[in-house]
């Protein structure tokens, strides 16, 4: 099942599914943000419902009692059969926006579950209240189709939303009935459709893999530079961060998963050698499985970053339950042994005695705001000091007569100190020692 712009119109209804292993301010936290996943597609949330129950396995997922309270608010479109004669009032603390005495009976025209629903679960579902009704899997997903920009973005989505379609295929009303003739004779529509699928992600999976070399081929270009990446939770403020440190116009926006989409971008003032900073897709709690695996090229970035900077909102309470999402993420992907910096970002929405209490807690963290330039001056200086920690300082002896060496130099490496001598320039330089091995080495070639 795919959302449409029509959807831009609905108002959505929230269920919650207090589980033994999932309950509290856990799933309080988690039915807010998907509160937050929902507006971000243009849904009018207008109301929650939670039900506790020993797993979320059930054929209906649902309680019949809670069923029929759920079919009162979404008109009662489908199979629940309600016996109360349609008087019923919701708590306030069940609705985000309207009162519960002015509550019209059909304020909800789509229903979405902050779990995973199988297939069957969702048919069932959708019988039962006559209205559309989706997982958390399936909203992720369709943010994430309507925000990719770049072809691999386009591609790796379209790959994890494809798989996420396949199982939910159903047969058209006659399906079962009828055949296709010609090709693919004695097949259902069904199985006709999954088989078109099958094919799809075989073409997409062909087509990643040649994007994904050409990616490769850039890093491998990139790779004697010092790459800083930013990592962190959506709407952490990475985008904001970016466009600081590096002068860039990347979109940042007060919303989940506002960029999807992997941009290089070079420190700003540049430093000679150039360090290179990347800004990676936003995490979030319960990503699907098969959106991290698609992405995993993409967090790439992250892979051979010689820095990782851990930003995180510092003034969102769970930030430390969004932090640990974050480390799984990129302990599934292999990303590790790099140098890590935590960020603790927005610094300017805390009192003083916050900012202290959490400096206290992580004293190896830095305290900024993308606010404040002089954070960002002591966030820009902290990456160049990291940067030059490994390089080399050396003498280089350059005749006259070696005609751009000095212009290549200048580009690629940092020079401390000129000498001109009669028939040559003496140079000290700090770079790499690779950077500095292959100079050397095309000196003696001239």
């Amino acid at each position: 099942m795919q959302l449409t712009e029509k959807a831009l119109l609905n108002h959505a209804l929230l269920i919650s599914i207090s589980t033994p292993q999932f309950k509290g301010d856990e799933a309080e936290e988690s039915l807010a943000e998907l509160a937050r996943l929902v507006t971000t597609l243009g849904f009018k949330v207008v109301g929650t419902q939670s039900q506790r129950q020993n797993s979320t396995q059930k054929v209906n997922v649902l309680g019949e009692g809670k069923l029929v309270e759920i079919a009162r608010l979404t008109g009662n479109k489908g199979e629940v059969e309600d016996d109360s004669g349609g008087e019923y009032l919701l708590d306030d603390t069940d609705l985000f926006d309207i009162p519960s005495d002015n509550l019209p009976s059909d304020c909800a025209d789509v229903v979405v579950f902050d779990c995973d629903l199988t297939p069957s679960q969702l048919r069932n579902v959708e019988n039962q209240l006559g209205v559309e009704v989706f997982d958390r899997t399936g909203i992720i997903i369709e943010i994430f189709s309507r925000h990719a920009r770049t072809k691999t973005a386009k591609l790796q989505v379209e790959m994890a939303r494809l798989n996420y379609v396949a199982p939910r295929l159903r047969e058209t009303s006659c399906g079962d009935r009828e055949r296709q003739m010609g090709k693919g004779a004695g097949e259902t529509t069904l199985e006709l459709n999954r088989r078109k699928v099958r094919d799809q992600l075989a073409d997409i999976k062909r087509e990643l893999v040649s994007v994904q070399d050409e990616m490769k081929g850039r890093r491998t270009q990139r790779a004697d530079l010092f790459c800083v990446a930013l990592v962190g939770y959506t709407n952490a403020g990475k985008s904001s961060m970016m466009r600081a440190i590096t002068g860039s116009n990347i979109e940042g926006e007060n919303k989940l998963f506002a960029t999807l989409d992997t941009t290089v971008r070079a420190l700003y003032p540049e430093t000679q050698p150039r360090v290179l900073v990347s800004d990676t897709v936003g995490f979030i709690k319960k990503l699907p499985h098969d959106l991290v695996a698609s992405f995993h090229s993409t967090l790439a970035e992250a892979h051979d970053a010689s820095l990782l900077l851990y930003v995180v909102d510092a003034s969102d309470p769970s930030f430390r339950v969004q932090l640990d999402v974050v480390h799984e993420v990129l302990e599934e992907v292999g990303v590790e042994g790099s140098k890590k910096l935590l960020v603790l970002n927005k610094s300017d929405r805390l009192s003083k005695a916050q900012q202290q209490s959490l400096m206290e807690e992580f004293p190896d963290a830095m305290m900024t705001s993308t606010r404040n330039p002089l954070d960002i001056t002591k966030l820009h200086k902290y990456i160049v000091d990291v940067s030059e920690q490994d390089m080399i300082e050396d003498e280089i002896i350059v005749p006259y007569t070696a005609k751009g060496i000095i212009g290549e130099i200048r580009s690629s490496m940092s020079v401390a100190k000129e000498e001109y001598e009669y028939e040559y320039i003496k140079l000290t330089v700090r770079s790499n020692a690779i950077d500095l091995a292959r100079l050397k080495k095309r000196m003696m070639e001239l």
